[in-house]
């Protein structure tokens, strides 16, 4: 991890005080799972906290930034902003994916250039800078690597097809909208997801992809482009 501290006190001036903290943020479950007598933690519970302050922060930014925008267009933007494959080009931008603590089977299948991990492992980091020096590094951190290109729009825009389906299903009304993972296939390390989409316990949409996020989203364009 020496090689890391170094690059965040020299891009971004940032000194972890609590260095297993940070271990942990880049420590993917397989590598935990090959390493289970030594009681290795894995990053997933720093990643749901680094979602959750993520979250917050792009909100702040987007309610200062956009003061005429509707609570819904600010929704897709955000949303747009914190997908997973956004997230993956920030940890690249900041060379995280060096640093990754991967099993082996993971690193052999391409795991470091995963959108998914890399994603994941940016919101772990944002996870362990929140606890080791609070919200407002946090926020001067993304305001360093994230705002600026969200603000040239150097990130590629995609259509949210989960909040548009939403849209057009409840024009005239409240609907049941759900989504269910009909299969799954693949090694646990490359998974690939079948999803399907229900209006009251109707399928409308099916769609694949490698996430469930993903997933979700290629079954609400199904569903949107055939209903047209």
């Amino acid at each position: 991890m020496d090689k890391l501290q170094e690059t965040l006190r020299s891009a971004f001036g940032i000194d972890f005080s609590d260095e297993e903290l940070l271990r942990t943020a880049f420590t993917h479950t397989s590598y935990a799972n090959e390493h289970r007598l030594l009681k290795i933690s894995h990053n997933e519970r720093l990643e749901f906290l680094g979602d959750a302050v993520l979250q917050l922060i792009i909100s702040k930014y987007l309610y200062k930034t956009y003061p005429h925008s509707p609570e819904g267009e600010m929704s897709k933007m955000r949303s747009s902003f914190v997908r997973e494959e956004s997230l993956a080009g920030f940890s690249r931008a900041c060379g995280f994916d060096q640093y990754l603590l991967l099993g082996k089977g993971e690193e052999k299948s391409g795991g470091r250039n995963r959108d998914t991990i890399l994603g994941d492992a940016f919101e772990a980091f944002l996870g362990a800078l929140l606890l080791d020096k609070g919200e407002e590094t946090v926020e001067t951190f993304l305001y360093q690597v994230m705002i600026p290109q969200l603000e040239k729009g150097n990130y590629e825009r995609v259509t949210d097809y989960k909040t548009s389906l939403q849209e057009k299903l409840q024009v005239h009304g409240e609907v049941d909208i759900s989504y269910q993972v009909v299969e799954e296939v693949g090694p646990a390390h490359d998974k690939l997801f079948t999803v399907e989409v229900l209006v009251n316990q109707e399928v409308i949409g099916r769609g694949t992809g490698r996430s469930k996020k993903l997933a979700e989203q290629a079954a609400a364009q199904n569903a949107v482009e055939t209903r047209g």
